[in-house]
């Protein structure tokens, strides 16, 4: 089994190596800027609108799940961030990160979260994007330790926060339809 120390070094080797590309190529940290800007969470709350007022086999159904996975997932991610304060690559291992970050800790990372729930509930619902949805995802996550506010591990951490929240969030709504 590898060591704490070890998965750190491998981390932040990572998270170098992402840095070296998106230095070379000016490119790559304004497409990042951008697909970053897509986990903000307005794309969520506007689709899932937009879902629920013209979609009837499942929009209303996408929407109310998926406010109960974001009320599952928000206050564990400000949980988890704040026990474990881990801090972020730009104020500890580069100075250039592209964005400023809106806290200090990185672990695990709240758009990685966002964005995998969402994919899951895509993939739920709407199975023919759910390939789309989780490659959107997961460009999110890249995309952040692409601006230098992540590292790798806190956006795999996000990743299954995001998906076991949502997972879980449907699990609850169908039980509680059956107890209707």
């Amino acid at each position: 089994m590898l060591s704490l120390h070890r998965i750190t070094a491998l981390d932040t080797s990572a998270f170098h190596w992402f840095q070296t590309h998106r230095r070379m190529h000016r490119q790559i940290a304004d497409l990042s800027r951008w697909v970053s800007s897509l986990g903000d969470g307005q794309l969520y709350a506007l689709l899932g609108a937009g879902l629920a007022l013209l979609e009837p086999n499942a929009g209303e159904l996408f929407l109310f799940v998926g406010l109960l996975a974001f009320l599952i997932e928000l206050p564990l991610y400000l949980l988890l961030k704040n026990i474990i304060r881990r801090n972020r690559p730009c104020g500890f291992v580069v100075s250039d990160a592209v964005i400023q970050p809106s806290d200090r800790f990185s672990f695990p990372s709240g758009h990685s979260a966002a964005a995998f729930v969402f994919a899951t509930l895509i993939a739920t619902y709407y199975p023919m994007f759910g390939e789309l949805a989780y490659f959107m995802a997961m460009l999110i996550g890249l995309s952040r330790v692409l601006l230098g506010v992540h590292y790798p591990s806190d956006i795999a951490a996000g990743a299954v926060l995001g998906i076991l929240c949502a997972e879980l969030a449907i699990q609850e709504w169908a039980t509680f339809l059956v107890l209707l």
